[in-house]
């Protein structure tokens, strides 16, 4: 039923529309015009100059409506009062209110309409003839308040629809802003766990391939040890990486059952470490109460990249990681013997970890590795600090609330 009601493809819209509406008005106006003054034998000819003016002035009424407003007025001030013949002239004075009434000139509308009728209706209670019968008049003011009414009934609505139209707009970029910001830190979230999972896991197969093909000639014991360790890692990454692209394969369906990574993975991520001949001493305390899975994870990811630094500096062999529970919050703490070794002196081993100067630092070009473990920390509304021990060394500190208050 709804199609029966559609507005047919030809039919004119908008400003083409409004130019034929006043061409029928000016036809309208000046044909009956003309009729009238026939039987006047050409005497009321100049009464045809203020028709011709309104009707013309009414092309321009979108434009200028409160200047068409006010020469259709005038031009009815000279008409009527002047020319013998009753032509509908008022028409154009109507059109020209309705108009300034649209344009939203609600009040120039309320006060040339109230001045035009108290005029008409004075000059007909002085005027020695009858021009106009007291039904006729009362008529002519309700035309004038309808007409101004339906004006600024059509311009509260266009007002209404544009208003509409921006809220819209404005909730659709909104959205769109609000997309592309969850995309971008969908994105990061990503790049930090393939980076902590496979940086780890990486490092390891480097260090023991290294010990490798350095045991072959000296040591073959140490050599089928240190292969067994990169089977063993490269299995563990292949399966932690099939379980973070198992989360991005998920649309509509369940997330991977497997768990995420927690505190309660550390000694078999300190294993690795000694895999890689990396001693880890582990203080956790006894009964070590359970915490929020995305802090446990946050907690695991800190230490693990932590420890994927050490292995890449030569010169540290030993590391501690400390677990400490407070009554909101748990603390972090890595900390490695930093002693002199490939890289020489403690500048030396700076050198060969800038990710941990600069990514501390937030510096350009720094490695990401540090600065995650910062975007981690801070994601949940902790701290983090990383840096040079006063007595040799390096230390990674990170303090993650239990509960999120400060999310950065």
């Amino acid at each position: 039923m709804g199609s029966l009601w559609r507005i047919p493809a030809w039919v004119p819209r908008g400003a083409a529309a409004g130019a034929l509406g006043t061409a029928v008005v000016g036809v309208f106006v000046v044909v009956f015009t003309i009729v009238d003054m026939v039987p006047m034998d050409g005497s009321d000819a100049l009464g045809l100059v203020p028709v011709f003016a309104a009707c013309a002035a009414l092309f321009v009424r979108r434009e200028y409506p409160v200047t068409v407003l006010l020469l259709t007025l005038l031009a009815s001030g000279v008409y009527y009062p002047f020319v013998v013949a009753d032509g509908p002239l008022f028409v154009t004075f109507a059109v020209a209110l309705y108009s300034a009434a649209a344009r939203g000139r609600l009040v120039i509308a309320i006060i040339v309409g109230a001045g035009f009728a108290t005029a008409v209706g004075v000059a007909e209670q002085r005027s020695g003839e009858n021009h106009l019968d007291d039904a006729a008049l009362f008529l002519m003011f309700g035309w004038i308040v309808a007409v101004i009414a339906i004006g600024g009934m059509l311009h509260n609505r266009n007002a209404y629809l544009a208003e509409a139209h921006r809220r819209a707009e404005e909730a659709e970029h909104t959205l769109e802003a609000e997309a592309r910001r969850r995309a971008v830190e969908e994105r990061l979230r990503i790049a930090r766990e393939l980076h902590d999972v496979l940086g780890h896991h990486l490092s390891l197969i480097n260090v023991q391939s290294g010990a490798a093909l350095h045991g072959f000639a000296r040591a073959p014991d140490r050599a089928e040890q240190a292969l067994d360790a990169i089977k063993r890692t490269s299995r563990d990454a292949l399966r932690e990486l099939r379980e973070t692209l198992g989360v991005l394969r998920q649309v509509d369906e369940e997330a991977p059952t497997a768990p995420a990574p927690g505190l309660a993975a550390l000694d078999e991520l300190i294993a690795h470490m000694a895999r890689a001949g990396i001693g880890v001493r582990l203080e956790l305390p006894d009964g070590s109460p359970p915490l929020p899975p995305a802090v446990d994870l946050a907690a695991y990811r800190i230490v693990q990249e932590a420890l994927t630094n050490v292995t890449r500096h030569s010169g540290a062999a030993s590391a501690v990681v400390r677990i400490e529970f407070e009554e909101r919050r748990v603390r972090v703490r890595i900390d490695d013997d930093g002693r002199a070794g490939a890289g020489g002196s403690r500048d030396g081993r700076d050198a060969e970890r800038p990710e941990d100067t600069r990514g501390a630092a937030g510096g350009p070009g720094g490695g990401s590795g540090v600065a995650g473990m910062g975007e981690r920390a801070r994601a949940l509304g902790g701290e983090f600090e990383a840096g040079a021990r006063p007595g040799g060394g390096y230390r990674v500190s990170a303090t993650l609330p239990l509960r999120r208050e400060g999310a950065a």
